[in-house]
């Protein structure tokens, strides 16, 4: 399995995230494509960026009944991307139909997480607002092992939880965790955060990260900076 870092395209078109893009002239990124920029551009920002070579992980985390999930996802299974995600509060039912609509003909599909509970989510909000008694831990490994017993092939979760993850549901498990800022950078707006060597150390497979790198003076710079720090290389 190998490990990497996934940037965060948090852009509002098509010519400020192929501008962005153009400013890395060596490796070409593993990229996130979000509900901002998917819903603002469609399918052919997704096209757009493949034939740049650049890896894809849609995130739309579909959320919605099971047959609605299944035919969005054979949708979703004709773009070439390489990650798909659902809500894991959507219940293993959706999850299986979200699977099976996936698959294409031929057997092959992108892989398929399923995000257990949103970094910008802490206790309060998780026991005040959604009622939620149990802690966020174990809300998350609940979550986590519902996606594994409907053949998922891993999930979001933050990089605390990321361990866990693999202990409750198995080394090849992938955990994709965002909540990663550097050491001398701001949280902004997330509750659990980890830095990238961390996170590399604590069983994260993926991580996430958007703002440090997009919002940073050079960021091809900081780039190269979170792969050397979550790779240790």
């Amino acid at each position: 399995m190998n490990k990497d870092v996934i940037i965060a395209l948090d852009f509002p078109g098509k010519a400020e995230t192929l501008d962005f893009l153009g400013q890395f002239t060596g490796r070409k990124p593993f990229v996130k494509i979000g509900m901002e920029l998917y819903y603002a551009e469609g399918p052919e920002i997704v096209r757009a960026i493949k034939t740049r070579g650049h890896r894809i992980f849609l995130d739309l985390k579909l959320h919605d009944i099971p047959n609605t999930v299944k035919r969005a996802m054979a949708v979703l299974s004709r773009l070439d991307v390489d990650m798909v995600n659902v809500h894991a509060a959507g219940a293993s039912a959706m999850m299986r139909g979200a699977l099976e609509g996936l698959t294409r003909p031929d057997g092959t599909r992108p892989l398929l997480i399923a995000v257990t509970q949103l970094t910008s989510t802490d206790q309060a909000a998780l026991q005040k607002e959604l009622l939620i008694d149990v802690p966020m831990e174990e809300t998350v490994l609940r979550y986590a092992k519902n996606a594994a017993e409907s053949g998922l092939d891993g999930v979001v979760c933050s990089p605390l939880e990321a361990q866990g993850v693999k202990a409750r549901c198995g080394a090849s498990f992938l955990t994709v965790t965002p909540g990663i800022r550097f050491a001398d950078g701001d949280a902004g707006d997330q509750k659990r955060v980890m830095t990238p060597e961390r996170a590399g150390q604590g069983g994260s497979d993926y991580i996430v990260v958007g703002r440090p790198i997009t919002q940073a003076a050079d960021p091809a710079a900081a780039y190269a900076r979170c792969l050397r720090e979550f790779l240790g290389a």
